[in-house]
């Protein structure tokens, strides 16, 4: 018997149909013998239009309330997948991340992960049930809900499979595995029956959305046995592993970046220590950086460049005001 988490994200769990499916998907691993925790996304859009709903309300409102509003999709997602399992007469239990014990740091809308409490979730598969967590969300040390960001679930679910020492932490998703690009652009790219994770990560990191890199990091870190399958064809997928063996080539993979903004300082002192006291405050604003940029140094000056999430907009342009009076003092 193994123990295998399964994570579906919101194009597989969009409508009735497709959460029956996810339902069988997730029987057929059970009634294999296999313990089985499942970690869920929100359904379709439905995190877009509670956003929409959010903004009917109040154009700017406060992250706490916005990760309180937005962890409602998922809470959804796992009840109506219980009641799916549930029809086919099999023992199931939906949980929130508050429940289950996801304890994360306080940061709203970009929350990172502390710890996750074993209790719950043990006590539940020793009764032989299918446990459903909600992805994307923890709970502080306050006792208030967050979320974790973009690609939060995937994140979730690695989380949960490093915690529980699973034998298999399986991404399902609407594509059947990792690419070399985007097949939605590129029509003659390739499916990778395997990848490393460091090639993952650069992919993830570059803006490829199969997986997001924090996630990747987590698998990297823990030894987590990962593969990206679909949820909608029952055919091979692409494992995720520390080594592989290929043949040699130049390029892994492309991938391409959007909903990205680029920030940009230019002409700072060219000298030891700079680049670092301007990432420190960025960091303490709570400022998402992707990407780094640093240009060589002349005449005592130099470039630095860097891009962060739209999500993360607002706090950037604050953090850069911040790193602008300290460098740049009231120079326009």
């Amino acid at each position: 018997m193994s123990l295998i988490v399964q994570k579906f994200g919101g194009s597989s769990v969009k409508d009735a149909q497709r959460i029956r499916n996810v339902a069988g998907i997730i029987a057929e691993t059970y009634l294999q013998g296999n313990d089985v925790i499942v970690v869920l996304s929100a359904q379709g859009d439905t995190t877009d239009d509670l956003i929409a709903k959010a903004e009917e309300i109040n154009p700017k409102p406060s992250k706490r309330e916005m990760d309180m509003l937005l962890s409602t999709g998922e809470q959804i997602s796992v009840a109506l997948c219980a009641m799916a399992l549930e029809a086919m007469g099999l023992p199931c239990v939906s949980l929130a991340a508050w429940q289950v014990g996801i304890h994360s740091t306080s940061v709203h809308a970009d929350a990172r992960i502390k710890k996750i409490d074993p209790e719950r979730i043990q006590s539940e598969l020793d009764q032989h049930r299918i446990v459903l967590v909600t992805g994307f969300q923890g709970v502080d040390r306050n006792g208030d809900v967050t979320t974790l960001g973009r690609g939060g679930s995937d994140t979730s679910a690695v989380a949960l499979a490093a915690a529980f020492r699973a034998d298999l932490c399986q991404i399902y998703t609407d594509v059947d595995g990792v690419y070399t690009a985007d097949p939605r652009v590129v029509p003659n790219a390739k499916k990778l029956p395997e990848i490393t994770f460091a090639d993952m990560l650069e992919l993830a990191s570059q803006g490829a959305q199969v997986l997001h890199n924090r996630s990747v990091e987590l698998a990297k870190k823990y030894h987590v046995n990962m593969e990206v399958v679909s949820s909608l064809k029952n055919i091979p997928g692409t494992k995720v592993k520390e080594v592989i063996k290929l043949e040699k080539t130049n390029i892994g993979g492309v991938a391409k970046m959007d909903n990205f903004a680029r920030f940009s300082l230019v002409g700072l002192e060219d000298c030891p220590g700079v680049a670092f006291k301007v990432f420190s405050l960025l960091s303490r604003h709570n400022v998402n950086v992707d990407i780094i940029l640093q240009s060589v140094g002349r005449s005592g000056s130099k470039d630095i460049s860097f891009t962060c999430p739209l999500s993360s907009l607002d706090d950037a342009n604050r953090a850069i005001k911040v790193v602008h009076d300290k460098f740049f003092g009231n120079e326009d």
